[in-house]
């Protein structure tokens, strides 16, 4: 039976390096030990990982929530969490 929440691996955005034109996999599901990305333990919940496709270089936030409603990038949604 799929899950319907992820689970909430923290109550703010992970700050991450990445570079442009490269591919980084989101963890969707929040049971990954390899936060904010995914390392396969959505197997089973119905969750799969999002692509987040760099444009620029620099530093971004993930969600770390993952509620967020724009997406892997922080919103800020676990501001009401």
């Amino acid at each position: 039976m799929a899950d319907k929440n992820p689970a909430i691996p923290q109550k703010a955005p992970y700050g991450v390096n990445v570079e442009a034109g490269k591919s980084y996999w989101w963890c969707s599901c929040g049971r990954s030990k390899s936060q904010p990305f995914c390392d396969g333990s959505h197997t089973g919940t119905g969750f799969e990982p999002v692509e987040y496709k760099a444009t620029t270089t620099g530093q971004v936030w993930f969600c770390g929530c993952k509620h967020s409603q724009g997406g892997v990038l922080c919103d800020g949604s676990h501001n009401s969490l």
